[in-house]
């Protein structure tokens, strides 16, 4: 079979030296960014699977019983059902009006023949308790409660037996954790007659004395606004700097492909908005599937799992060190062929782009991306898909702007010797991303083995430098693609082999500044805050960039500290750098699901939560309005 030599690059026929592209080499850089494709689909399909792998699926922990009020009830009347939930010691379920939006209601749903009235269904009043996970008291039901539906029997109904199917949506919680929702089913026949007796004395008495009418909840916050907000932090996100060092590789596309034409600028920018899209779609399947296996979701946690941190240290590098000129590949004529197809930046290539810009954007945060993911988090799948496609869309937004007016391109410089000083220059940008995932991953792994890791990056990068150098026909180049792939496999799987346990809040220490950190415990600081102490804190960890910069320039600042001091803030720290369930329950039980965050318990009001985005003045003047 015929074989030709391609890489990622706009490089020309020699690789080694720097110039104009010729349209050979062009063709075989399609062909790579159709692999480039390929391998950030998989990372994507990584991370899902360590958020799936995460977290056992629930039980029951509740049984259903139900019974009617009547043997039998004639047409045009009114029959009650009483559905007893008799509820496992030590577990509670959230009451139908919970204390929090974002809090599992418990919920009878009754299904009745064709041409029947919904039932309306009286719940009891939930109790105040409070729990380990909770800083304020919330409203469940225990023990054993009862739910009446009241049915309405058409005028038309024949005698006979009517089957409904009476269904309990709940989620269990204990003192210290919660178990994904449960919907469990009994039957019950219903027999329309004359002749029908008291059968259960007890169903008027508990509407009286428990019921109390079924209301709608309305969450506080539409979902018309929260789709509003996805956009724009979707949008917001393209400037973060998780982002910058993709964006910079496709601003240095778009120039390319402005000076081939229109066409070619309205293809590129829509190829690259689908693959924003499509990588979205699988981060929000990814969630749904996490959450219904019962584990902890959120924003960017796929980078608590070395496996996936360590894979995508190898593609920034190769990236890297393909934009120095050295990083080309083998693809068979029909392969390269199918990539030549599309425009001259290649459709697989746009696509690769905007997988790749979405799998960096994750360990950012930006304003309004936080409302909209815990919103979204907290909802049904259907939910959960419309908010990340809004996110999705608001990343894309710029290049579906410059799909519709397509002229705008014309505003980039024009092609020249610039472009190969702008490569290299972006190679180093991709340099910094592999030092700052290397710098991640040695929060999670021990010292030694972090050691090997980086060893093997480094033969990798050895071995494509003496692919690329060496003759296609020797035996040097043969051992050089070898070497490539065993350094893949032996990175990949040390970080696969890593013992990297869930951390406690406290498993790591913080470094002296101008604010004495304490580790973070929820009891302590709850307790703290009951006798009249401000207690504030910080949700962090190393693969979040967001809150560095949030620690660097609002916190660690003389003005920040100057006011914990004189108002006696104590300032707690929780590393979610590794997985924790305990952290990642606090964070969903104040609405979050994803970092930067910060609270701040205020004695004897509701505590505070902060925008993911801090400043001294914001920190400041909450701090002080609480201190009065």
């Amino acid at each position: 079979m015929t074989r030709r030599t391609i890489g990622i690059s706009g490089s020309n026929a020699r690789p080694r030296q720097l110039g104009t592209a010729t349209g050979g080499s062009l063709r075989h850089i399609r062909a790579l960014k159709l692999a480039s494709v390929l391998v950030l689909a998989w990372l994507l399909q990584l991370g899902a699977s360590s958020l799936i792998a995460q977290g056992p699926r629930g039980a029951e922990k509740a049984r259903l019983t139900v019974s009617a009020d009547k043997t039998a009830y004639e047409p045009g009347e009114e029959a009650s059902l009483a559905a007893v939930v008799d509820i496992e010691k030590g577990w509670h379920t959230n009451s139908n009006q919970p204390t929090f939006d974002y809090l599992i209601p418990t919920k009878i749903e009754v299904a009745l023949p064709t041409g029947w009235s919904e039932a309306s269904i009286d719940y009891p009043r939930g109790e105040m308790k409070t729990f380990a996970f909770a800083d304020q008291p919330i409203s469940v039901y225990d023990d054993e409660v009862t739910m009446i539906a009241t049915i309405a029997i058409p005028d038309s109904q024949t005698e006979g037996a009517v089957t409904a199917e009476v269904k309990l949506t709940y989620q269990a919680c204990d003192d210290r954790s919660c178990l994904p929702p449960v919907t469990t089913a009994r039957t019950i026949d219903l027999v329309i007659g004359s002749g029908g007796q008291p059968s259960n004395q007890d169903i008027s008495q508990l509407r009286e004395a428990k019921a109390s009418p079924s209301t709608s909840r309305r969450s506080p916050i539409s979902l018309p606004l929260i789709l509003v907000l996805g956009v724009v932090g979707g949008l917001i996100l393209n400037a973060m700097p998780c982002v910058l060092p993709v964006l910079s590789l496709k601003i240095f596309g778009l120039v390319k492909s402005a000076s081939k034409g229109r066409s070619q600028v309205v293809v590129g920018s829509l190829a690259t908005a689908l693959g924003i899209l499509i990588s979205f779609w699988a981060l929000a399947l990814a969630a749904i599937l996490a959450r219904s296996a019962g584990a902890a979701v959120g924003w960017g946690v796929q980078f608590q799992e070395p496996t996936f941190v360590v894979a995508l240290a190898l593609i920034v590098v190769l990236f890297c060190l393909n934009l120095w000129g050295v990083f080309e590949i083998v693809l068979p004529m029909r392969l390269a062929q199918f990539a030549d197809s599309g425009p001259r930046e290649g459709i697989p290539g746009h696509l690769a782009s905007g997988l790749f810009a979405t799998l960096m954007s994750t360990p950012c945060s930006a304003p309004f991306l936080g409302t909209a993911i815990s919103f979204a988090l907290g909802q049904p799948a259907s939910t959960i898909f419309a908010v990340f496609t809004a996110i999705a869309f608001g990343m894309a937004l710029p290049y579906l702007v410059l799909a519709a007016a397509p002229r705008a391109a014309q505003l980039l410089p024009k092609p020249g010797p610039w472009m190969d000083k702008l490569r290299v220059f972006m190679g180093f940008l991709l340099a910094a991303a592999a030092i700052w995932l290397l710098y991640v991953l040695a929060a999670q792994i021990t010292r030694e083995r972090l050691a090997f890791i980086e060893l093997a990056i480094l033969a990798m990068a050895m071995f494509v430098w003496m692919r690329h150098s060496a003759s296609a026909r020797g035996w040097a180049s043969k051992l050089a693609l070898v070497g490539i792939a065993v350094t893949i496999v032996l990175a990949v799987t040390l970080a696969a082999g890593a013992d990297v346990t869930m951390t406690s809040p406290s498993a790591k220490e913080h470094p002296a500044g101008l604010i004495d950190w304490l580790t973070f415990d929820r009891q302590e600081a709850e307790r703290l805050a009951s006798e009249g102490h401000l207690v504030f804190v910080d949700v962090t960890a190393d693969w979040c960039f967001t809150c560095k910069v949030n620690e660097r320039l609002v916190l660690e600042t003389p003005e920040v500290a100057e006011a914990f001091d004189r108002h006696g803030v104590i300032a707690m720290k929780a590393d979610w750098t590794t997985r924790s369930d305990t952290i990642a329950q606090y964070l969903a039980d104040h609405g979050r699901y994803g970092i930067p965050f910060y609270l701040l318990y205020r004695p004897g009001r509701e505590p505070h939560l902060f925008s993911e985005l801090l400043t001294q003045e914001a920190v400041v003047s909450v701090i002080e309005q609480a201190a009065r």
